[in-house]
């Protein structure tokens, strides 16, 4: 443990040392005068987490988390050869991301599930940790299926698609009470929805929930008979059990599985199984539940992995079982800036009992590769330590980008200068609890950078343009240059709650000489709990505006919610 640690100091130490991830941007480069809306030519991610030196997948290994950054609650399919993943999204735009492998381990984003307004209106003022909660996929006669809850924004509901990659229908609701709806086609054509859902009498206490079934038509595309309640508080009802959720059936050897979330999504989060003869139960638990935890370790061990639970089953084509499930890597305790990311581990079988980890078992950073195919790298990785520059070549926005609720006009823009990002600046602040001109991707390492080039001059006062780390409305930093005493300045704002001035907190600020052309680089390091933040003129020399910055304030449990910082670039119009 001590040669570990020690590791992981000297390569963390080295990393600070050069005043952070180091990078060799490109000149930015345009014909056009700079003017109130932004034009970006690039934009920079590289991530260095010590973990993944450390413990780097070698020849025949996968690394973990297999999706690395922002990407919860994973539900996966098998359709013959191809696996098929998708993740939640809450409040972010499009939602639920949808991926293939053929190996489970190089995952291709195919684009998203929901990708147009008529799917998912997410209305402005709508929390960030509200929206799309915890997708389900599954596979029958030639058609997906999706089911999905939008908290606050419509509740549960199905999409349908012949080809994953889209087009998805609209959505058709489902109504019914409670969340995390999963669909199961029997051996008879039957099909069934289970979910999460209150008790059927008055909660005994906080975080009483109870798993519910019932049959699903398929001809009709509709609900049919009495819903059911198959587990009743969780495990062990005496011992008040919280928050069961999550539940996916499947059938093995004669018996129906039930395997389902329980005790939260933080520390305490789990995975535990039950097991019938009937599809409608009753339903016995394992007795050696849970089958998949980490909430019993030592807190204080070498790059923890955390708050595990939430899983999905998958059979291979070769007979190997695999499981999917979310877990956390907090850099102190339960601090972590980049949400719940997606694992994956084999599931052996024990007495006819599925098991993930039993005792002492840790959450491994690197473990063989399943008995599949291999496949080549994706284009855009997903896994272990990387770099990513998106040159802004497509003419749409690459699905890694997301905005921040549903947009109801078309204010980005890379078709009318191709190459470059244009942001229509819009008076729309990123606190402001509406549709902000804010294009942002997932910080996926604890010890990251982004960066990205900029031509902009802002002309009238409060117009402001640049980089930010954003957790929530309320939780976030913002790097951009602004108007200022009659010149434009460069300025860091601060926003952690309450406490904070509408406006926000002035961290740090400096006059700006911009280049004839408007040019100005800004970048953002993150080092765990500090984050560090950069302005230049030059490409390659940047000047600190403000370093060892506090950086728990884009923690889940400092900023509240679900989700994870994001990373990305925005546009403000003032005074107008």
């Amino acid at each position: 443990m001590r040669r570990l640690l020690a590791i992981a100091c000297s390569l963390l130490f080295a990393i600070l040392a050069t005043g952070g991830i180091s990078a060799q941007e490109p000149r930015a480069s345009s014909n056009s005068p700079a003017g109130a809306d932004p034009r970006f030519d690039w934009f920079r991610y590289e991530g260095r987490d010590p973990a993944l030196e450390v413990h780097r997948a070698r020849a025949g290994e996968y690394q973990n988390p297999i999706l690395a950054g922002f990407y919860p609650d994973p539900s996966v399919v098998r359709v013959h050869d191809d696996y098929y993943l998708v993740t939640s999204t809450f409040s972010f735009y499009p939602g639920i991301p949808i991926f293939h492998s053929k190996d489970m381990v190089n995952w291709t984003q195919l684009g998203h599930v929901l990708d147009r307004p008529s799917q998912l209106m997410l209305r402005d003022s709508l929390g960030i940790s509200r929206g799309a909660y915890a997708p389900a996929i599954s596979y029958h006669a030639g058609r997906f299926y999706v089911l999905n809850t939008l908290v606050d924004a419509g509740g549960n509901f199905y999409v349908t698609a012949t080809d994953p990659a889209g087009p998805w229908s609209d959505p058709i609701w489902l109504r019914f009470d409670g969340i995390d709806p999963s669909l199961f086609f029997d051996d008879d054509g039957r099909a069934y929805v289970v979910n999460n859902g209150p008790p059927a009498g008055p909660p005994l206490y906080t975080g009483h929930r109870a798993i519910w079934i019932q049959e699903f038509d398929v001809a009709a595309g509709q609900l049919v008979g009495e819903r059911t309640v198959i587990v009743d508080g969780g495990v062990d009802i005496a011992k008040h059990p919280v928050w069961i959720e999550g539940p996916h059936l499947f059938r093995r050897n004669g018996y129906y599985y039930l395997i389902c979330a329980e005790g939260g999504t933080g520390y305490e989060h789990s995975e535990v199984v039950f097991r019938s003869t009937s599809v409608l139960g009753p339903y016995v638990p394992y007795p050696g539940n849970p089958i998949l935890t980490q909430r019993h370790l030592d807190r204080v061990r070498p790059f923890p992995v955390t708050s595990t639970g939430h899983a999905d089953f998958v059979e291979t084509q070769n007979g190997e079982w695999w499981a999917v499930f979310l877990g956390t890597r907090p850099y102190g305790d339960d601090l972590y800036n980049t949400g719940r990311e997606t694992f994956l581990m084999p599931v052996r079988w024990e007495n006819g009992w599925p098991i993930v980890t039993k005792g002492d078992d840790l959450v491994p950073y690197a473990h063989a590769v399943p008995d599949l195919p291999r496949q080549p790298a994706a284009p855009v990785s997903l896994a272990g330590n990387l770099t990513h520059v998106d040159e802004f070549a497509s003419p749409v926005l690459a699905p890694h980008w997301q905005l921040i609720r549903t947009p109801r006009e078309q204010w980005w823009d890379l078709t009318s200068r191709p190459g470059w990002l244009t942001l229509r600046a819009r008076p729309f602040r990123l606190e402001d609890r509406r549709q902000p001109s804010f294009v942002g991707r997932r910080q996926q390492h604890g010890t990251a950078s982004a960066s990205t080039a900029m031509i902009y001059r802002p002309q009238r006062p409060g117009d402001e343009a640049g980089i930010a780390a954003v957790q929530n409305d309320d939780f976030n930093y913002q790097l951009g240059a602004t108007p200022a005493d009659g010149r434009t300045s460069v300025r860091l704002v601060k926003h952690a709650g309450a406490a904070t001035p509408p406006a926000g907190e002035m961290v740090a600020t400096a006059p700006l000489d911009l280049p004839a052309d408007g040019t100005v680089y800004l970048r953002i390091d993150a080092r765990g709990d500090t984050y560090a933040f950069y302005y230049g003129t030059t490409p390659g020399q940047w000047t600190m505006l403000a370093d060892g910055v506090d950086g728990t304030v884009l923690s889940t449990k400092v900023a509240g919610g679900f989700v994870g910082t994001m990373l990305g670039v925005y546009a403000v119009a003032g005074g107008r």
